[in-house]
């Protein structure tokens, strides 16, 4: 992947320290409740661990509050530099597609952390893995993740990488499109969010199918694939399918608890969206056959 042929984007900063967990204030609502269910089931994590790492989620807790400091990260690191350069060629896709469109396209932050980190949906730990948080519109991500990827979910390359970055962002799209807000809607009408045809699988599907559409876009825009690129963002995806983790964890396959499709779904999306370079092609939430 020729990475290094793309924009940097300005909108990278890094927790310098003290965006550790916070235990006092509003807490959760119902959607940072979702993002943190959905965020651990994707990963392999237990959700009530992490809802517990975050404390009091009602808000009535009287524990310390502490500050996040954020600042620009050093550029004399090549892992920043990729974080930077793929954020900023998503910058640049969809910034072109919403113009086209007669929209504006305000670009997410993407917080670096190490550890642990504060956001709007509650406290970020490294075993949550990246996610989007609507509620300040930032895509939060510890670089410790990139290596669990190789060595838990056997999963290498740049392109890899990349593809988890525009996954994210393909959630600020959604949240800029109004979706995340319908899905939210839907799931207080009694929809369910779980389940092999629940809301959240057709959400998260729409976003892989969403990185796949940056992937095609950002090849015509500066030519940055290599061979066996494309087969990498495939195995990435095939390898956090729902049914392929819940395997390696519990031997056992369960569609009701299902939160972001199988390992074929997300394949399937993926390829739809890069094949086409078409947002078009990325409505999950209208097809009978995910």
């Amino acid at each position: 992947m020729l990475w290094d042929k793309f924009r940097r984007s300005d909108n990278v900063v890094e927790d310098s320290g003290g965006g550790g967990p916070s235990f006092g204030g509003g807490g959760l609502g119902l959607g940072g409740i979702i993002v943190v269910v959905v965020i651990g089931l994707l990963f392999g994590k237990n959700p009530a661990q992490i809802l517990q790492f975050i404390g009091d989620i009602s808000g009535g807790g009287g524990g310390q509050t502490t500050q996040q400091h954020q600042v620009r990260p050093a550029g004399n690191d090549t892992q920043t530099d990729f974080v930077k350069a793929v954020l900023g060629s998503t910058e640049d896709v969809w910034g072109q597609m919403f113009q086209a469109s007669g929209k504006q396209y305000p670009p997410p932050t993407l917080v670096l952390f190490h550890g642990g980190t504060q956001s709007a949906c509650g406290a970020a730990s490294v075993a949550m893995g990246p996610f989007y948080c609507p509620g300040d519109r930032k895509v939060y991500l510890d670089l410790d993740f990139f290596q669990e990827m190789q060595q838990r979910f056997h999963v290498a390359g740049d392109f890899a990488r990349a593809y988890v970055i525009a996954h994210e962002v393909g959630h600020h799209v959604q949240n800029l499109l109004g979706i995340m807000d319908q899905v939210e809607q839907a799931a207080r009408r009694g929809t369910p969010m779980e389940g092999a045809n629940g809301l959240s699988v057709r959400q998260e599907l729409q976003a892989d199918c969403f990185a796949g559409v940056w992937a095609n876009r950002a090849q015509q825009q500066v030519q940055y694939l290599q061979q066996g690129d494309v087969e990498a963002a495939l195995n990435a995806a095939n390898q956090i399918g729902d049914d392929t983790l819940q395997k390696q964890s519990r031997g056992y396959v369960v569609p009701d608890s299902f939160t972001h499709g199988t390992s074929a779904e997300r394949v399937r999306w993926f390829r739809s969206g890069f094949s086409s370079g078409d947002m078009k092609n990325c409505d999950t939430f209208n097809t009978a056959q995910l």
